[in-house]
């Protein structure tokens, strides 16, 4: 999954850095990533994140590929992405930037009515912040020391077995 022929490694404030961008299940547990420089934006990568999920069925039948609901902060709020997902019908839950929605008050009758929101479900969006803290508990991942941009993946993905083998096991509890 090499970015650009880059290594997935680009130049910030910070200095080296790189991006993850995953999409997680609601349990917190990694389904796809892909990796891009860090100064590279987000909203371009949503679309091929989105095209690499598949799920197997238990029963026979192709792998699903379309999640019921999307959930996504304000970098993926661009009106591409949106009609992306409507082409597809899948939900949208993305919160829209304060810029965007400017904008399209600036253009009064011409910038449309605001695209459907759920406060309910956004707070469900939480569930990517678990999977990338999970992740970082890695010393490996958040530090970033393979400099390959395969190694690098090879690392994520090995980490994302261990938070699926984890969830699998459950905590005993407290009370008999």
């Amino acid at each position: 999954m090499e970015a650009d022929g880059r290594e997935a490694l680009g130049r910030s404030r910070g200095g080296l850095t790189s991006k993850v961008h995953l999409l997680a299940d609601d349990r917190a547990r990694p389904l796809v990533w892909r990796t891009s420089p860090g100064q590279r934006g987000d909203s371009p990568m949503f679309v091929p994140v989105l095209e690499e999920l598949r799920i197997r069925r238990r029963g026979p039948g192709r792998p699903r590929s379309r999640p019921d609901r999307l959930r996504g902060d304000k970098a993926y709020s661009s009106r591409g992405n949106r009609a992306y997902l409507r082409r597809r019908g899948i939900k949208a839950t993305i919160a829209q930037p304060d810029d965007q929605r400017a904008n399209r008050r600036r253009q009064g009758r011409a910038g449309g009515r605001p695209p459907a929101f759920d406060k309910d479900q956004y707070r469900h969006r939480s569930a990517v912040e678990r999977c990338v803290n999970k992740w970082k508990q890695y010393r490996a991942v958040a530090s970033r020391y393979d400099k390959r941009d395969y190694i690098f993946n090879g690392t994520l993905a090995v980490t994302a077995i261990n938070i699926w083998l984890r969830d699998t096991v459950q905590e005993p509890s407290e009370t008999p």
